[in-house]
Parts: structure tokens; sequence; C-alpha cells
């Protein structure tokens, strides 16, 4: 058995952990790009998921390294994501590759259940305290992750040069990547904390500057993975925007893997009571979410809010038609960008160029009726 698992953002960094601690055999597929996208888009039907279209193409793409197995969550709801492993396991058969889907979800609601499918990855030479513990470093490594990802949302507004912020960023996934410790780990986090502070005195922009805060919402896929998000965090960055999002991965995993019992480095909880007097029930996907945490931002300062989500997914339809309502209450931007396989990167970075001048006109007029006059220099 040689197993694979789809792309979304930096998730394949904590599975390869999980697989190594398992001392399963794995391939990591190529990182998502247009040629992955035209496989998938070529095998499923037009109408699926983007993210459906994206996981095949990753599939077919392991196969070519020797992959037989296919590694998912799963969920349950409304949204399509539950059913994504049979009909993954479906399409890839009829296009002749045999492939074994396993998904990674508590069938029966209870953690335990959760550890059976994986004993069935890791194999009989795995011990359940073996499992359990590559389970638990996995996670820990999920909110260092998150730790480091969130650090350069504040960190690339703040350097004059892009390409900067870029090789440092793949530095540390890189050393994160090596860290099979907890210690490791801690040491990753010091040694960017130390980078960070250097860079930034050396290399600092915008001083004196009152930055934008701007927060993105929407589907995990498409906020985690950036080749479907056209790199919407670090474009923002990029503008000298302070970005922060509303779904992390370890949050992710504590939430609706660990059913809670974990919390992650942004626990999801405070969302649901948020999102309630607008959406109160569950409808599948993250649409709870992706309102509660609209509110949040609001409530927190930030200056606009950007919703993410793949072309036809039913929760974020419902999502999209209440932000309407909670840019109202709340006097906040929100912009909607929806992606598929047709949409250029040309076309969402004009949108987020207007989008942010927009902002930035609505702070410089709240500036002047509140002072009542503006110098030359927009101060």
């Amino acid at each position: 058995m040689k197993v694979t698992f789809p792309h979304m953002g930096n998730a394949w960094i904590v599975i390869q952990a999980l697989l190594e601690n398992l001392a399963v055999d794995y391939v990591v597929p190529p990182p998502n790009s247009k040629e992955t996208l035209n496989i998938g888009t070529q095998l499923a039907p037009e109408s699926f998921c983007l993210p459906l279209k994206l996981n095949l193409g990753n599939f077919v793409q392991a196969a070519a390294q020797g992959a037989d197995t296919a590694l998912i969550t799963g969920g349950i709801g409304p949204c399509r994501f539950g059913y994504y492993g049979e009909m993954e396991r479906e399409i890839l058969q009829e296009a002749g590759y045999p492939f074994d889907v396993i998904t990674l979800e508590p069938p029966d609601g209870s953690l335990l259940g959760l550890t059976e499918r994986i004993r069935k990855l890791a194999g009989a030479k795995n011990t359940w305290n073996r499992i359990l513990k590559a389970m638990l470093f996995a996670y820990r490594k999920s909110v260092v992750l998150d730790q480091i990802e969130d650090r350069f949302h504040g960190f690339r507004p703040l350097v004059k040069d892009a390409k900067l912020a870029d090789h440092l960023y793949e530095e540390a996934k890189g050393r994160l990547v090596q860290a099979m410790t907890d210690q490791g780990m801690k040491d990753v986090l010091q040694w960017l904390k130390e980078e960070m502070e250097q860079k930034l005195g050396n290399s600092a922009g915008y001083e004196g500057e009152e930055l934008l805060k701007i927060a993105v919402v929407g589907e995990i896929y498409t906020l985690l993975e950036p080749f479907i998000s056209m790199d919407v965090e670090k474009e923002l960055g990029n503008l000298g925007a302070v970005v922060d999002r509303s779904i992390y991965l370890s949050g992710w995993v504590g939430q609706h893997v660990f059913r809670g019992l974990a919390q992650g480095y942004r626990p999801l909880k405070s969302y649901y009571s948020l999102a309630k007097p607008y959406l109160g029930h569950f409808v599948g996907g993250h649409a709870q979410e992706t309102i509660g945490a609209a509110i949040k931002f609001a409530q927190e300062g930030y200056d606009g809010v950007v919703q993410l989500l793949p072309l036809g997914c039913m929760p974020e339809i419902v999502a999209s038609s209440i932000l309407p309502k909670v840019q109202e209450d709340y006097g906040i931007p929100i912009m909607t960008l929806t992606v598929d396989e047709h949409t250029g990167k040309a076309g969402v970075q004009t949108r987020i160029e207007a989008f942010v001048d927009l902002l930035e006109r609505s702070r410089l007029k709240r500036r002047v009726n509140n002072e009542g006059v503006l110098d030359l220099a927009g101060k």
C-alpha cells in the first residue's frame, strides 16, 4: 500500500508527519496547478465541486508515482464534501485507477471510530498507543503551522520586498517539515520570530501608517488552498493590509475531527453563537462559521471582509445571501469572490485592488469627518 492525499494548502505538512510517525509508505502529490485542475476537470462531471476536481487531479498525479490508496477527511450534512470519498473512488476506478479510499472521519461520532480507520491505514505493526501519539503529534504540528501562517499575515504588509516574505515563508515551512519533535517545532517558531524581527529592522515599510485590516472568510478548501483562492491572502498583504481568516487547519481539525475536544489555534466555537440570529441551524459546510466570523471581525474593528467560495457551494451560497444583512447591521464592507476552473488571477487581482482602494477611501472619509480637516499629505 502506498498512500497519497489531496492538497489543501499546507495541510500536507501535517499529514506527512502523521504518516511518517506510523511508518506508512506515502506519496506527496505535486502542488496544485493548471495541469492538476485539467486532469480533474476531464474526469469529473462539469457540475461537480471545484475542490473535488482538484482532488482527482492530485490522485492521478500521485498514481504516476506509485500511489494506490487515497486518504481524505470526511464530513456530514448537506455539503457534498461528505460524499467525496465514494464519488472519487468510483470516478477513479472507472478511469482505470483502482484506488482504495480511506476516509478519516468519526463514522459513529466517536474518536474510537476515527482511530479504527487510522488503524486500517497504519496496519497491524502499529499499536493503539503509537497511533494515538502520532495523531496528537500531527495535531500539534497543525497548531504550529497555523501560528506560522498567521505570523506572516502581520509580517507581509510591513516589509517593502514581497520576495523577502515569500522566501522566509518557504524556509519556515521547510524547517517545520523537518521538525519531528515538540522541541523542534518550538525552535522553528523561535527562529522565525528572530528572523522577522531582524528583517523588519532592515526592510520596514508603511512606517507610522495605520494598516488596513481585512478578514477572509468562507469555505475551508478555498480559504486554505492558494491555487484556487488566487493567493488572495498574499495579495492583500502585498497591498499593505493585515489579513486574518475565519478558519485555520487546527481549528477545523479540533472541531470536526476531534469533536471539540481540541480547540486548535483559532477555535470555531464562538462563531456559532454569533451566527445564530442570522443562521440558527446547521446547513452544511462552513456557512455558520462564515456568518459568525464576519460578525466577529466587524466587532473587532476590521475594515472589510472577503468571502471565498467555489462555484455551486451550497452552504456558502446560503451564507452569501445573509452577509448583506450583516454588512448593513455592522457597517462593514463585504466582497464575495466565487471561483471555478475558469477564474483568472488577473480578474481576481483587479477586484482585490478595487476593494482595497474602496476601504482606504472609506477610512480617509471617516478621518476627514472626524477631524474636519485634511492636510496635503492626506494625514
